[in-house]
C-alpha cells in the first residue's frame, strides 16, 4: 500500500480504521433490530472475576440493566466504562446492574482491561460475538438500557459520556 510508504503516520491510523471495519465484516447476514419496549434477548456469559456464567435476565431480575459492548482496542471503550463506574456506585443500591460484555476476546485481556480501570461491576466473555450478533451490534462501544421488566427502553451507539449515561439511568430509577 503507497499510504504508508508515502506517510509512516498513516499506518497506525489506517489500522484503527480497518480493524473495526474488519471485525464487523464477520457480522454477516441478517442483523437483528431490536425494538424499543421490547423484550431483548437471553444469554449465559462467563463472568472474568467468578469464571462462572451469569444468565440473563435470571440473575438480574427486577433491576435496570445497562449491558454494555466493548474491545480493549476500542479507543472510547476505556475512559467510558471508567466514567461508568462512579455511576454504577451511586445508583446500584437503587436497582442498577452494568455488565460490560467483552467481545472475540481472551479472559487474560479482559481481566487486565477490567482491574486497570478498577471496575466493580461485571464483566463477561462473548468469546464469538455471539450475543453481539444478538444485540445487532455494528461497532464498539454499544450500551443497551433494559427497564426491570427486561425491555429495551434505550441504547447508545458510539461515543458517549458518564453524564449522558448517567441522565438514560436516573430516568429509569425514578420510573419505578
Amino acid at each position: 500500500m503507497t499510504i504508508a510508504r508515502h506517510n509512516p503516520a498513516a499506518s497506525p491510523v489506517l489500522g484503527l480504521i480497518l480493524f473495526p471495519v474488519l471485525f464487523l465484516a464477520g457480522c454477516t447476514g441478517d442483523v437483528p433490530q431490536l425494538t424499543h419496549g421490547e423484550p431483548v434477548p437471553t444469554f449465559s456469559l462467563e463472568a472474568v472475576k467468578t469464571n462462572r456464567p451469569l444468565n440473563f435476565p435470571d440473575a438480574l431480575r427486577g433491576r435496570i440493566v445497562a449491558i454494555r459492548f466493548w474491545a480493549d482496542w476500542c479507543p472510547f471503550c476505556a475512559p467510558e466504562m471508567k466514567a461508568l463506574e462512579p455511576v454504577f456506585q451511586r445508583y446500584r443500591e437503587r436497582g442498577l446492574a452494568i455488565v460490560a460484555i467483552n467481545v472475540r476476546q481472551g479472559r487474560e485481556t479482559a481481566r487486565a482491561f477490567a482491574d486497570e480501570l478498577g471496575l466493580t461491576y461485571d464483566v463477561l466473555l462473548d468469546r464469538e460475538g455471539e450475543v453481539a450478533r444478538a444485540y445487532g451490534v455494528m461497532g464498539l462501544p454499544t450500551t443497551f438500557f433494559v427497564d426491570r421488566e427486561g425491555r429495551l427502553r434505550a441504547r447508545i451507539l458510539g461515543e458517549s459520556s458518564g453524564e449522558v449515561f448517567e441522565k438514560i439511568v436516573s430516568k429509569l430509577v425514578t420510573e419505578e
